[in-house]
């Protein structure tokens, strides 16, 4: 059973978190593509510069990202798996996003993983731009509240210090860039399957996406 899967949803939805578990379970690869956009929005803060869409053409043309079988995050070559995980890099993940130029480099790069076998892809565009002939398409989402507790929960055991207010209003903002950018919107594709996952565990999650995957 080779199938391509595309899982789209909001931030904090749990897309990564089922999307993993799925790809074990299925002996497929996971292939996160928000973590793409982290990398580029790490790139451009490591660089000191403030903001500027030349700079940022210039340093998306020759970037190279890649995944291993661990999901680890590798940009230029080093491991930054831990480091792409902050706010401030959330925020600039989003920023970047708006931008055909560094969406057209990542679409390119992450359609070619595809190619390479069976995959789970999750991000925001996926089931309507990425991958729009996906064999399996999945629309995730969950309360804005909800999404912030986990996230927060999750950020609080990394020992980061943040505030569940300060998660939550960072989330909503995220929603309202994802939602309203120029440039391939966040957005349920027609033929994706909604799940939220509110009021779910993360097994019924991935039990839900397996029983679409084996019809």
């Amino acid at each position: 059973m080779e199938k391509v899967i595309a899982v789209d949803g909001p931030a904090g939805a749990g897309k990564s978190t089922v999307s993993k578990i799925v790809a074990a379970k299925l002996g497929y690869t996971y292939i996160d593509t928000g973590a793409m956009y982290r990398a580029v929005g790490l790139k451009f803060l490591r660089s000191g510069q403030d903001f500027d869409e030349n700079f940022l053409a210039e340093i998306t043309r020759d970037i190279e990202i890649s995944l291993d079988e661990n999901a680890k995050v590798f940009l230029d070559g080093e491991e930054v798996t831990k480091e792409i995980r902050t706010p401030e890099v959330s925020k600039l993940a989003s920023d970047v996003s708006k931008y055909g130029f560094v969406r057209k480099k990542l679409t390119e790069l992450q359609r070619e993983m595809a190619r390479q076998g069976s995959v789970i892809m999750d991000g925001r565009d996926i089931g309507t731009q990425v991958l729009p002939n996906a064999d399996v398409k999945i629309f995730l989402t969950a309360s804005l509240k909800e999404r912030a507790r986990r996230r927060f929960e999750e950020l609080k055991a990394k020992g980061q210090a943040v505030t569940l207010d300060a998660v939550e209003s960072e989330i909503a903002f995220r929603d309202k860039q994802d939602s309203e950018r120029e440039i391939a919107p966040l957005a349920k594709a027609d033929d994706a399957v909604l799940i939220d996952s509110t009021n779910m565990t993360v097994d019924e999650v991935v039990d839900s996406i397996l029983r679409l995957v084996e019809v």
